[in-house]
């Protein structure tokens, strides 16, 4: 058994289900890419596996335990959770943002210990975040910015990170950065990576393992082949793609789409 998983998890935000009877199991090691059309409940069910949300019916587990049976510092030890778009306090620098991801292992007072600047000179270092230690948050750009939060999360030390959308308003180029850097972090420190993702070509480029939302549901989950296919983009996307394998990664790509024939019909009459 993997080490977080989801049995038959239900979320509701009152009398709205948002979350129906999802069991899925995180490959240990790999990254996951999450998609779905707006609103299907993706990020509600990244927030529920990172113990943000609790389920109304169903358990996440991790590491064999239920995570809200578990506290939040104990769940902070084993699992990062960067949610989407984060915002900084004025004037905080990049080390000290990086410093918050130590804060788990504190006891007493909160001092950092030895161990604890180690991480986070570690975390700099293997984010490319080192020269920019002392530069306040605000002032980076926007690449560089989700670099240091990865970088908190780093410092954390755990071996699960969850993402909600890391790429949202950054440029192709940083988001390019952004994606790298977390297939490095998988591929060179084995941590399992999480992340909801709206790019479609870039979640089948970055990920060993996709889930596809439909309605609260999962409507497929497996390899980037087998999810991302012509079939789930009409059933899930309502649009008719032409999909094939990239040459240099090997992974399907959409070339081209558009709406599906009677998807775009009741677009037209309601025009």
């Amino acid at each position: 058994m993997p080490k977080l998983h989801a049995d038959g998890i239900r979320v509701a935000y009152g009398e709205t289900e948002i979350i129906k009877n999802i069991s899925l199991e995180i490959p240990d090691g790999k990254i996951t890419a999450i998609i779905g059309p707006n609103g299907c409940g993706k990020s509600t069910l990244l927030k529920t596996l990172g113990r943000i949300l609790f389920p109304n019916r169903g358990a996440v587990y991790l590491d064999g335990k239920e995570v809200v049976k578990q506290s939040t510092k104990k769940v902070a030890q084993k699992l990062a959770m960067l949610p989407q778009s984060p915002d900084a306090p004025e004037g905080l620098s990049v080390s000290e943002l990086v410093s918050f991801g130590r804060y788990p292992h504190q006891k007493g007072l909160g001092k950092l210990k030895a161990e604890d600047h180690q991480a986070v000179s570690w975390a700099l270092q293997a984010t490319g975040m080192l020269p920019l230690k002392d530069r306040e948050v605000d002032a980076l750009s926007g690449g560089q910015r989700q670099r240091a939060w990865i970088a908190m999360a780093l410092a954390q030390g755990t071996d699960i990170i969850l993402l909600d959308e890391p790429t949202t308003y950054l440029d192709l180029s940083h988001q390019l950065e952004v994606l790298k850097l977390l297939q490095h972090l998988n591929r060179a420190e084995h941590r399992t990576i999480v992340m909801v993702i709206h790019d479609l070509n870039q979640a089948a480029r970055f990920s060993d393992y996709m889930v596809a939302m439909k309605d609260g549901e999962i409507y497929r989950h497996g390899s980037p082949e087998t999810v991302m296919t012509r079939g789930m983009m009409r059933d899930v996307f309502q649009i008719d793609a032409e999909i094939a394998l990239d040459r240099k990664t090997g992974k399907p790509v959409c070339l081209s789409y558009d709406l599906a024939k009677e998807y775009g019909q009741a677009i037209e009459k309601m025009a």
